[in-house]
């Protein structure tokens, strides 16, 4: 009996003392994440124009471009690579998963044009 309320109360310091240091170590942390965060680059138009993702709606008539862009790869990609990025962004957008059928029709389109 005694041999547990020993090692309970060395469990309970150990938990004290680890308590203690992140409190001590707290503060220079949160230092740290300030002066991270204020020299952090500013987002503006120009990162935002090279951003990953494109804004905006689709053209009326498909381009080479636009497909690409729908599909994640190059316009000039071979096949196998447009096939490929096809299945990724089909099974994630397909209507019986909960998708758009638009979205979906549209990504049928892209991968059409671009294996041309």
């Amino acid at each position: 009996m005694s041999t547990k309320a020993i090692i309970t109360g060395i469990g309970i310091a150990v938990i004290g003392y680890a308590g203690r240091y992140i409190v001590k170590r707290l503060p220079n942390i949160s230092e740290k994440m300030a002066e991270t965060l204020k020299n952090m680059p500013q987002l503006n138009s120009q990162s935002m124009a090279n951003s990953k993702y494109y804004k905006g709606g689709f053209e009326q008539k498909m381009t080479r471009r636009e497909a690409g862009l729908i599909l994640g790869v190059s316009p000039g990609a071979p096949r196998a690579k447009v096939k490929e990025q096809f299945k990724k962004v089909m099974s994630a957008n397909h209507p019986d998963r909960g998708g758009s059928p638009y979205i979906a029709a549209k990504v049928n389109e892209a991968k059409d044009l671009l294996e041309k």
